[in-house]
Formats: structure tokens, sequence, C-alpha cells
């Protein structure tokens, strides 16, 4: 197959949970284009996180499809996709070995330079440095050796490593300090400019404003989909109600005090 651009499409999805009829999503459908910033967003339970693994196959749908340059993502060679998927899941675990391994996923024959390009974009290549051993420092099982924030900057080193074309970041500042915050956004904006699709569930302000498309998730379905700027408008209000409300208490403490002048307030000024 020809590498993937990056254009996700999902059709009807529904999944239910594993060995169970209960029902986790129920026909999810939207579109997102090679480039584009997805935000994932939802009270918990929800259904982001089963979403987001049907994304990157780790899950299987009982119907529908989920599509990658429109390719359903079963018909994929697992190890050829698998270089172009990243994945940083909710609960970042890391194996047993060194941080290098783990950002290089394991992979024979790593290039030094890209798991330093990787750690660079990720903006945890001097968080490395620190470590008593640098890239050679071993995290140990799941990570135990290093704090919840550098397992999850050493995980979205690994999630964006080769510059994969799908990117899925779920909850990925869950962790992270104001520092941390910082580089995620800058990894995102990079990843957005370099072409790549980045989806990401988020409750975070500062990272749902970096998204060109907003998914809401609503007891697995799909409440609202659309361009971003549309979640941030406003609903127009009627001006008369709270104008009228105003307008009525203004007249009648002139009647009360008539023909005293009546002195209105900042607020009434203002709504008036």
């Amino acid at each position: 197959m020809p590498e993937p651009k990056g254009n996700l499409k999902v059709e009807q999805l529904f999944a239910t949970v594993p060995g169970s009829r209960d029902t986790l999503l129920r026909g999810i459908s939207f579109s997102v284009t090679q480039g584009e910033v997805l935000a994932i967003i939802g009270p918990s339970g929800s259904g982001k996180s089963s979403l987001v693994r049907h994304l990157v196959g780790a899950m299987t749908p009982v119907a529908g499809k989920v599509r990658l340059d429109g390719t359903e993502m079963h018909h994929w060679d697992p190890e050829q996709i698998g270089r172009y998927l990243g994945y940083l899941p909710q609960d970042v675990k890391l194996f047993g070995g060194s941080v290098s391994e783990n950002i290089s996923r394991f992979e024979d024959d790593p290039q030094d330079t890209d798991v330093i390009a990787a750690a660079i974009l990720a903006g945890a290549h001097d968080m490395i440095q620190k470590l008593s051993n640098g890239y050679e420092t071993n995290v140990g099982d799941g990570g135990m050796f290093l704090s919840g924030g550098q397992r999850q900057r050493v995980g979205l080193a690994r999630a964006v490593y080769r510059y994969p074309s799908l990117v899925v970041l779920d909850e990925p500042n869950s962790n992270l300090d104001s520092m941390g915050e910082k580089a995620l956004v800058s990894c995102i904006q990079k990843l957005k400019s370099m072409g790549k699709t980045v989806v990401l569930v988020t409750h975070k302000t500062n990272l749902f404003a970096l998204s060109d498309k907003t998914l809401m998730l609503m007891n697995g379905t799909v409440e609202k989909f659309g361009p971003t700027r549309d979640f941030f408008q406003q609903p127009q209000t009627t001006p008369s109600a709270a104008q009228t409300q105003t307008q009525t208490q203004t007249q009648k403490a002139a009647s009360r005090n008539s023909p005293a002048v009546v002195k209105l307030s900042t607020s009434e000024k203002d709504e008036t």
C-alpha cells in the first residue's frame, strides 16, 4: 500500500464492551483531512477513549468502518500501518528498557538521529538529557523509574517517532506541568505545519483552541461535529428580554420619583 497521507474517515461506527452487548459507541460518523487537528470532547464515560482506540486499530468495530486514506484500518498490513500511526494512550505504559528503545518502539537498528528528532519534537530532549544516563536510562517495567510527567513526555516522543501520518493523543497533558504543556502545544503546531493529521482528546481550552474541527460525544453518540470556531461562538441572546426588564424597572422608578431626576447605575446605563 502507498504511504497514507492522513485522511481519516469514520462511517456509522458501532462498538460494544468486549464480551458483552453493552453499547459503547452508536452510529459515529465524521471525517478529517490531511493536516487537520480534530479535538474530541465530552463528559467522562461518553466514549472518547473507546473511539480513539478504534482509530488506531486497537479495537475492532462491531459495525461500521474506520478508513485511513480510503482503506479500512483492518485491511492494512499491521507492520506497515504501525509505521504511519502514532498513539499516546491516556494511561501511558512504557516497556522495560531504555528511553531510546521506548521512543524507537524497540525497532531493529534504529537511528539515533530519528530518536533525538522525536524527543525534540515532543519537547522531551532537555528532560531526557537530565536523566541519570540520558537516552540510555532504564525506565523500568511500565516506566516505574520515571514520574508521570516524564512517562507522558517519553510516550509523546514515541507517538511522533519518524513523523507518522496520523497522530492520536488521548488526554496528552493529564500529567504535564506548565512547561510540559507549552512543549505539547508546540509539538501539535509543528505536526500541523508538517501536514500531519492530529486527533486529540482534551478538556483543556489551550489544546481545544488548536483544533480545526471538534467532535462532541454524549453517551456514545455524536452530539455535535464541525469547525471549532462554531463551538466558540456564543448563541445570540434576545436583547428585548433583558432590556425590557431594565426599562420597566427604570420607568417604575421614574414614576415614583417624578419630577425628580432618576439616577441610573452604571450597569443600567450600559444596558439601556
